[in-house]
């Protein structure tokens, strides 16, 4: 499929009927608003706008602000590139979000990951995971990488794995010489949208030490084969730039950027 039908099965399958809100959330449609959110300990919002927002933008977004700030929940209003209005990002800011990084949306067929090879280093093993302690391992590496709170990482991914799990698969790689109390080299998930097609790629992030060795293309091949023993046709990625290059080099189209997220802190 070209980049542009790839977008287009993704809009339809997945945007319009706001399928990919993660389970156990709270959803939403409030007019144009597709909203989904989970209050107490750990739980956010989260906003995107398919079908544009009408001819007052800026009351929809003051709405928005208004419902969350009751709840006391920080929220992510998430833009992609072909959204409208097509100043939505700036109407965010002067509203009081913070423009995070620029992400890629990234596309493609499960198909051309498993065309390509993939090897582990010797002395890696890579593994599914479901005990506590793995998940406590993912977070140490996550919020190393990237500052994104240990606890809030750990207690996420246990709770969804314990709640939902036929909709999401942990994996690490790990170095067998350190043992079961080393860190984890690699870490990534995958969440499934039943009845869409599409599955998500969600992690990734290595040590430093160990990049440039396969690890990232090993787990994301092994991933790939997760989805296609379950009868999906699809991967989705939101990349960073560091991501990105890879992605596309084993087979994955960039078709949009998602511009932001924009966050809103209460």
């Amino acid at each position: 499929m070209t980049p542009d039908e790839l977008l287009d099965v993704f809009h339809r399958r997945i945007r319009l009927p706001d399928a990919d809100t993660i389970p156990g959330w709270k959803q939403e449609l409030d007019g144009l608003v597709h909203r989904s959110y989970a209050e107490g300990p750990g739980g956010g919002g989260f906003v995107e706008t398919p079908r544009g927002l009408g001819d007052d933008p800026d009351a929809v977004i003051a709405g928005q602000i208004e419902f969350f700030r009751e709840r006391g929940l920080s929220f992510e209003w998430k833009t992609y590139a072909y959204d409208e209005p097509a100043d939505l990002g700036e109407r965010l800011v002067r509203a009081g979000f913070v423009a995070e990084e620029p992400e890629t949306l990234i596309l493609g067929e499960v198909d051309r990951i498993l065309e390509r090879p993939s090897a582990l280093p010797s002395k890696v093993r890579l593994r599914d995971v479901q005990d506590q302690a793995d998940f406590h391992r993912i977070a140490v590496l996550m919020d190393t990488l990237w500052n994104n709170g240990l606890e809030r990482i750990e207690d996420r991914l246990a709770n969804e794995s314990r709640m939902f799990p036929d909709r999401l698969v942990v994996t690490l790689i790990e170095d067998t010489l350190a043992g079961p109390d080393g860190p984890a080299l690699t870490a990534a998930w995958i969440r499934f949208h039943p009845g869409t097609g599409f599955a998500s790629l969600w992690g990734g992030g290595t040590l430093p030490e160990w990049r440039r060795q396969g690890l990232y293309s090993a787990i994301l091949a092994h991933r790939a084969r997760i989805a296609k023993d379950r009868g999906y046709d699809f991967l989705r990625v939101d990349a960073s730039e560091d991501s990105r290059p890879i992605l596309q080099k084993l087979g994955l189209h960039a078709v949009t950027t998602t511009t932001t997220p924009y966050q809103f802190s209460v």
